[in-house]
């Protein structure tokens, strides 16, 4: 009896962190660059001090959907996307090297060239900054020309490259804060055979449709689980008036 109710337990407690999952998912589905994650869930034996007669459900994120959005146009200067596959390597708040698709870039008052979410671009030299320039333009192999304040329109310099990489996907993982670093922490090399389309972003490869027809699934277990749940006790119950009329 306690072992279908523990199991049961378990599964609905799972089922509610895999809808955290899809959620997540769900909640980026506009956002530039994303890459969803998959969720999936097996069944665990409990090891202790005796022998392992109990399961329990585990949810688990087996990795992360490296498959390519779709471009959207936007004309920006300082909009970029990806071709193909490869990264823009990015300086992480713990001030190590990540890397990610998100192209929508910005200049701050300082001249640093940083992602919508303020984390600095690398180039060959580490964070890339800018002088003060009245245009601002990105090649397709990540060079940066600029064309300082009060230059003839035909004038243009090269200040530095963005530093794109194209790492084995098998060897990356995405952390908590969307980015995407090596398994054994260590900086790529830059590769030149990456390039840029400018003028473009690449969109989120979640598809809301999937999404939402597998958070109507785990609703519908977790249903199961908690009506499970009341079985096992109506079971106990019934069986401790059993044991009172004996």
């Amino acid at each position: 009896m306690d072992k279908s109710l523990f199991l049961s337990m378990s599964g609905a407690s799972q089922n509610m962190l895999a809808q955290r999952a899809h959620a997540n998912n769900l909640a980026n589905v506009s956002t530039t660059g994303f890459r969803r994650d998959f969720e999936q869930a097996r069944s665990m034996p409990v090891f202790g001090e005796g022998l392992p007669t109990r399961a329990y459900a585990m949810t688990e994120r087996p990795g992360t959907d490296m498959s390519a959005g779709l471009l959207q146009e936007t004309g920006r200067d300082l909009d970029v996307a990806v071709e193909g596959e490869g990264w823009i390597a990015v300086q992480a708040p713990d001030g190590g090297e990540a890397y990610t698709r998100a192209g929508n870039l910005k200049i701050d008052v300082f001249g640093i060239l940083r992602t919508s979410g303020g984390l600095p671009v690398l180039g060959n030299a580490g964070p890339i900054a800018l002088p003060p320039a009245d245009k601002v333009e990105i090649g397709t192999d990540g060079t940066i020309s600029f064309r300082a304040q009060g230059e003839a329109p035909n004038v243009l310099a090269e200040v530095d490259r963005i530093k794109l990489v194209k790492p084995d996907q098998v060897a990356m993982h995405k952390g908590e804060d969307g980015l995407m670093r090596m398994n054994d922490g260590q900086e790529q090399p830059a590769d030149g055979a990456v390039t840029l389309v400018t003028g473009f972003l690449e969109g989120s490869n979640v598809n809301a449709v999937e999404e939402m027809t597998a958070m109507l699934s785990l609703a519908r277990q977790f249903e199961l689980h908690i009506k499970m749940m009341r079985t096992a006790e109506e079971n106990a119950q019934a069986t401790n008036k059993l044991l009172q009329i004996s």
